[in-house]
C-alpha cells in the first residue's frame, strides 16, 4: 500500500488542539479581549450612572446643587437645634440637682438648729454646780443666749434636755424647769461649736462665768474635740395653719 504521509487533521480535531493547548498568540489575543470587555462594560454603567446629570442643563445642575446646599443647612441648623436642646436638659438637670442639694443642705441645718436630730462636733461643756444658792432663772437664760451669739449650734443640760429658741426656763423646787423637764444642779451644758470661741464668750466679763459665780456656783468649761448631743425636741403639730397652696 503507497505511503500518502501525515494525516490532515480534520476541523473538530484542530478546534480540540487549539481549547486543550492554546498558543502564545492565542493566549495574548484572549487577554486582549477579556480586558476590551472589562473597559466595555465600565463605560456602560458609567454611562448609566452619569446619564441622571449628564443630560441637564447649566442652570438645572445650579438649581440642584443650590437644592443640595439648602438641605445640608436645614440639616445643620436641625443638628445645631438638637444640641441645643441637649444642653438645655442637661444644663436644667444640673440646676435641679443643685437645688435639690441646697435644699438638703437647708434641711439638715434647720433641723440641727430646731433640736430635731442628735449631733456630732467639736464644742465645750459648761458644768454650773449651785453651792448655797440656787442658780438664777435669768442667769441660765442670758447663758444660753451668750452661747447662741457666740456661735452655738446646738445644746443641751445634762443630756436630757435640748436647748432651741423657744426652750422656756422657769423656776421649780429642787432645781430649773428647763423646757418643761426639771433640772437640777450640777447644770452640765453641752454646746457644739468652735471651742475657743465658745470658751471665750463664757469667759467674757460679765458674761456667764461672773453671773453664776454672783449666783454662789462654781464653773468649769471643758473644750472637746467631739461630744455628742442625743436629745431631741418633739416638732409640736400646728393647730389652725396650713401651709400655703
Amino acid at each position: 500500500m503507497p505511503d500518502t504521509g501525515p494525516e490532515t487533521p480534520t476541523g473538530r480535531e484542530r478546534l480540540r488542539r487549539a481549547l486543550t493547548r492554546p498558543s502564545r498568540g492565542q493566549l495574548v489575543v484572549a487577554v486582549l479581549l477579556a480586558a476590551v470587555g472589562f473597559a466595555a462594560v465600565t463605560q456602560v454603567r458609567f454611562n448609566e450612572v452619569d446619564d441622571s446629570y449628564g443630560s441637564l442643563r447649566e442652570q438645572d445642575l445650579i438649581d440642584v446643587l443650590n437644592g443640595l446646599a439648602v438641605t445640608s443647612q436645614r440639616a445643620e441648623a436641625e443638628i445645631a437645634r438638637l444640641e441645643s436642646t441637649r444642653d438645655d436638659l442637661l444644663s436644667d438637670t444640673g440646676a435641679r440637682e443643685a437645688a435639690l442639694a441646697q435644699a438638703q443642705k437647708d434641711a439638715d441645718t434647720l433641723s440641727i438648729l430646731a433640736g430635731l436630730v442628735p449631733v456630732t462636733g467639736p464644742g465645750i461643756r459648761l458644768t454650773v454646780t449651785e453651792q448655797e444658792t440656787a442658780v438664777e432663772v435669768q442667769d441660765m437664760v442670758d447663758t444660753f443666749q451668750e452661747l447662741r451669739t457666740a456661735g452655738a449650734e446646738a445644746m443641751q443640760v445634762n443630756g436630757q434636755v435640748r436647748v432651741v429658741a423657744s426652750t422656756a426656763v422657769e423656776d421649780a423646787t429642787g432645781g430649773l424647769l428647763i423646757g418643761g423637764e426639771l433640772v437640777t444642779s450640777p447644770y452640765v451644758i453641752d454646746v457644739i461649736g468652735a471651742p475657743d470661741t465658745l470658751a471665750a464668750a463664757v469667759e467674757f466679763p460679765s458674761g456667764p462665768r461672773d453671773l453664776f459665780e454672783e449666783d454662789g456656783a462654781t464653773v468649769e468649761v471643758d473644750e472637746l474635740s467631739s461630744l455628742d448631743i442625743e436629745s431631741t425636741v418633739k416638732l409640736p403639730k400646728a393647730e389652725y395653719a396650713d401651709p400655703e397652696q
